[in-house]
């Protein structure tokens, strides 16, 4: 290990600090002749795990198809279904929290995270104020490279679940702050917001702390595409908040120039990753496809899942070429359970349709949607964003509900949003059943060495230890327990 890496591992969490001797006992063992660990031959190296964020089976469904339908072919998650040279373990999993049956983001994660089941809103805390360890801490420990990558802020829930401890899902400035403390690799997404002197509350400038620990500072696309092939950390926020929806970062000319794609960020943080430590934990997540799924977006869900799928084949791509990897795809849960129900021509005029959206819903129509709107305005919004000729029933209506005259009838769509898509609805046969998080068990696949632990049924907190077992780390656990210390449930 070299001295840059050494004095990173340094910086980790305190809750780390009296994990030195266990880990330290666990690596000797692993070193004795005949003990190849518990996980059977062959370990993985590298762990890449793809969060599709509220992510329903109608959405993985309605992608595959209007990507054969637009380019002749399926997308990388369904093909790596149907070919038959690369061995895929997949199931359902139970994404339950603690202390709901339906989970949030923050939950979800901190399953995966930390390996315990914990209530909606928290991060890798148990309910007596507990912190657990989480993976990236542990892959650190074990000295790994660690990294996080996500469309949404970097600090949001999703990506905190794989490394911070905060009480509330929320208290983003402190999660920014954790990731440094703990020195993590690769940080790529949104949230300027919470590294920023100027913007952030307390006026810490998290940007000169981490180029102080000798990470890199990128802020726009094409400082990502020009990184060089250093070893060095990376910390790039490509906007203030959450990036732009992919449909409308298509659309924009200055979005296209200042925005990466997800599959852009995941190939920049692989390449620095594979040459920073000893193997590597990566987190990508397509964060906006559940956020277009609270706001019953069609084009917003589905190019965000397109994108999404990119990320997948240069995680493939990796793996291909280094097949000590282990890749792991799923979502954290259902969202709004939307898709394409029986239409005149489904796959062609809608897709068609779909094919001539020039924006989100959400960025370019419902924002004009108030009590003083006009009905030509309304009118225009859908023929300017979504190219919709809608009748005069449908204008009527919109108009109504903004002024208070109408409304509908289950509360949880009782929204502007969700009436633009049932507008929407009837002219692409595309729909929702709320705008909510559903219960639904979920998809999960993997391909790589471990990946045979992926049975027909999966229990959320299960991933957690199935990722320590990959990379042959689970000794860590077997020697905490061995001397009493309660690390992992």
């Amino acid at each position: 290990m070299d001295r840059r890496r050494f004095l990173q591992l340094g910086a980790a969490s305190p809750l780390l600090l009296g994990l030195g001797s266990v880990a330290g006992e666990a690596r000797a063992q692993q070193r004795q002749p005949g003990n190849a660990g518990s996980s059977g031959n062959g370990k993985a190296r590298n762990v890449i795990f793809l969060v599709s964020d509220g992510m329903s089976m109608g959405t993985l469904t309605a992608a595959d198809q209007y990507l054969y339908w637009r380019d002749e072919r399926h997308t990388h998650w369904i093909d790596l279904y149907m070919q038959r040279d690369l061995p895929v373990h997949r199931g359902l999993m139970d994404m339950s929290s603690r202390n709901a049956m339906v989970t949030d983001s923050a939950a979800a994660a901190a399953s995966w995270g930390c390996g315990h089941r914990v209530n909606n809103g928290s991060v890798n805390i148990g309910p007596d104020d507990e912190e657990y360890p989480t993976i990236l801490q542990i892959a650190r420990e074990a000295g790994k490279a660690t990294g996080l990558v996500t469309t949404t802020t970097v600090t949001h829930a999703t990506p905190a679940g794989f490394g911070a401890n905060v009480a509330s899902r929320g208290q983003e400035a402190d999660i920014a702050k954790q990731y440094y403390e703990r020195g993590y690799d690769v940080i790529l997404g949104g949230g300027n917001h919470y590294f920023d002197p100027e913007r952030r509350d307390d006026g810490e400038d998290l940007y000169g702390k981490f180029e102080q620990a000798g990470h890199e500072i990128i802020r726009d696309r094409d400082a990502l595409l020009a990184l060089s092939d250093s070893d060095v950390g990376v910390l790039g926020t490509f906007s203030n908040w959450h990036l732009p929806y992919e449909i409308d970062r298509l659309h924009n000319e200055q979005s296209k120039q200042s925005v990466p794609t997800l599959a852009e960020m995941t190939d920049a943080a692989l390449q620095r990753l594979n040459r920073i430590g000893d193997g590597f934990v990566l987190q990508v997540e397509g964060g906006r496809v559940d956020h277009a799924a609270h706001g019953n977006d069609l084009g917003g869900l589905l190019f965000d899942q397109l994108a999404f799928d990119d990320a997948i084949g240069v995680a493939l791509a990796f793996q291909q070429e280094h097949p000590d990897t282990l890749v792991i795809i799923t979502t954290d849960h259902g969202n709004a359970n939307p898709g394409f129900q029986a239409g005149p021509d489904l796959g062609h005029g809608q897709f068609e349709k779909l094919s001539r959206f020039k924006g989100t819903g959400l960025t370019h129509i419902v924002p004009e949607l108030n009590e003083e709107v006009s009905r030509d305005t309304i009118r225009d919004r859908f023929k300017e964003t979504l190219e919709l000729e809608i009748s005069d029933r449908e204008t009527d209506m919109i108009y109504d509900f903004v002024r208070g005259d109408y409304e509908l009838p289950y509360h949880r769509t009782n929204h502007i949003r969700s009436l633009v898509a049932k507008v929407v609805a009837n002219h692409l046969d595309f729909n929702w059943i709320g705008r909510s998080h559903s219960a639904d068990y979920v998809e999960l696949a993997a391909t790589g060495p471990g990946a045979e632990q992926v049975g027909p049924f999966t229990k959320n907190t299960d991933l957690h230890q199935f990722m320590l077992k990959a990379l042959g780390i689970e000794a860590v656990q077997e020697a905490a327990n061995r001397r009493g210390v309660r690390v992992f449930a």
